[in-house]
């Protein structure tokens, strides 16, 4: 007698049309019963189109087709995104100043973890200067219905969500005040069909006013990365976003310190262009660990400009991504 397991691994070859990943990955199965040789399969219609309902109806009669199994009906029950979305920590990127590169940091991490075989996405939160599309050479405009629409998948898997791919032009500028900043990260978590995901890392803009805010209250942050540079004004403004995330009592996983030397390896020595390295002495501050130092490296921001951040690989990644891996185990 055929099982629910077993027609739950033929939904799992089925894929949801633009995102590419399974109806089970994005957590859209809610309901099977089998009966006398007959298998009901109910699943959510979160951001589908009836064209896609009846497009996905007609690839689930076909693929499950197993012994014992005389009639599939596939049927579909209302819900928004927030209703299936399934995400098992929140991993929030941040720091008191710009130009640090936290996007940078944040695109690391993601694919880090990705690399580990966990399910992994991005929100950019930063409205204004979002960049996270261009480093992974995503311009692909998000599909979905009046529901809620669905993340775009990378290259290696990677699901993202940006203001970028909802703009006419990835040059436009996004001139809005906070509230509107602040609606439109509270819409990237709860109306976008995020599915089932181990880690969501969330890139912040600068600072710690209206949109760090709203992400540190609205959004269930399970921990925090901070990112700095060597220079003593950027430590200084860094320790108000460490203050910040005390205050909103959210846990500091780690620290990573990004322009921290240049390599050059016809002499074989590491310059401190920026300054003697401060992450050691910043991760102490802080009571967390020292995640990276990671370099001024030229190969690594020509494959961003090229939107291949995904093929980078370096032994100072495998470090942060080693780092990475103990800290996130301290999450609940």
């Amino acid at each position: 007698m055929v099982t629910q397991e077993q027609v739950k691994e033929k939904l799992e070859s089925v894929l949801v049309p633009s995102v590419m990943r399974s109806l089970v990955k994005m957590n859209l199965v809610r309901e099977i019963n089998i009966e006398d040789g007959k298998v009901d399969i109910t699943l959510g219609s979160a951001t589908m189109t009836p064209d896609v309902q009846e497009w996905l109806k007609k690839k689930i009669e076909e693929d499950t087709k197993l012994d014992d199994v005389d009639t599939v009906n596939v049927s579909f029950t209302d819900g928004l995104p927030k209703d299936f979305n399934e995400i098992g920590n929140v991993i929030a990127v941040m720091s008191g100043k710009g130009g640090v590169g936290k996007s940078l940091v944040a695109s690391l991490a993601a694919v880090s973890l990705q690399r580990q075989g966990y399910e992994v996405g991005i929100l950019d939160a930063d409205i204004t200067g979002p960049s996270i599309p261009r480093m992974f050479g995503i311009n692909t405009r998000p599909v979905g219905s009046e529901s809620g629409i669905l993340p775009v998948s990378s290259r290696s898997g990677v699901e993202v969500m940006s203001m970028n791919l909802l703009l006419g032009a990835e040059s436009d500028a996004v001139i809005w005040r906070g509230p509107l900043i602040g609606k439109a990260i509270t819409q990237f978590w709860e109306e976008v069909l995020w599915g089932k995901l181990d880690y969501l890392v969330v890139d912040l803009p600068p600072g710690t006013a209206d949109a760090p805010l709203t992400v540190l209250q609205t959004l269930p942050v399970s921990g925090i990365i901070i990112v700095s540079t060597p220079q003593d004004l950027t430590s200084m403004v860094v320790k108000k976003a460490v203050n910040m995330a005390r205050q909103m009592s959210k846990p500091i996983i780690g620290v990573v310190e990004n322009m921290s030397y240049l390599y050059v390896s016809e002499i074989d020595k590491k310059l401190e262009i920026f300054g003697k390295s401060r992450g050691q002495e910043m991760a102490a501050d802080a009571g967390v660990p020292l995640l990276a130092n990671l370099p001024v490296d030229p190969e690594l921001a020509k494959l961003c400009d090229e939107g291949k951040v995904e093929l980078y690989n370096t032994d100072v990644l495998a470090g942060f991504e080693d780092s990475l891996s103990q800290a996130v185990k301290v999450l609940p």
